[in-house]
């Protein structure tokens, strides 16, 4: 359970400035930040931690500012410049959230034993069959399928175990 109060204090100034570089606008970012936070009371029973709270809470942030535009048909007004460079934050937003993912990922496998490490990086990376996997390794396709299963469960426990 995630103590809203202290993500509050810790993340109130991030989620704002993120704000005030979407909307700039001080006090629409400080209504929007307020409902962030709002929003994120509801919600934090779902955030999954397969990612930093703060970039969880600027999502948060972004759809509610999208949501406004829209509500208040300011969407029409935007300039074409003005909407590509939104386009491009979000797009920027996915990749950052993808990158934290992947390192999130890589990490938890540097944990597995060194066999199984291997196994899933030839799989993942190297996209091997598991014949391959095994030829490479010394050993049957069957001892590559069951690594990698074995591997990937003991990735999910981990996940799991951070909720």
């Amino acid at each position: 359970m995630h103590d809203i109060e202290t993500i509050y204090k810790e993340y109130f100034q991030t989620v704002y400035k993120y704000l005030i570089c979407l909307t700039h606008n001080e006090d629409i970012a400080e209504e929007l930040t307020q409902e962030t936070f709002y929003k994120a009371i509801q919600k934090i029973n779902t955030f999954k931690n397969n990612c930093k709270i703060s970039i969880w809470l600027c999502q948060i942030a972004k759809n509610l500012w999208y949501d406004e535009l829209k509500k208040n048909k300011k969407i029409k007004d935007i300039s074409e410049d003005e909407y590509f460079s939104i386009q491009i934050m979000t797009d920027f937003e996915d990749k950052i959230i993808s990158e934290e993912n992947r390192k999130i990922l890589y990490q938890r496998i540097r944990n597995l034993n060194e066999q199984t490490r291997k196994v899933i990086y030839l799989r993942i990376i190297g996209d091997l069959s598991f014949k391959e996997i095994g030829s490479i390794l010394g050993k049957t396709e069957n001892w590559a399928r069951t690594t990698f299963y074995r591997g990937k469960e003991k990735l999910r426990e981990e996940k799991d175990d951070d909720k």
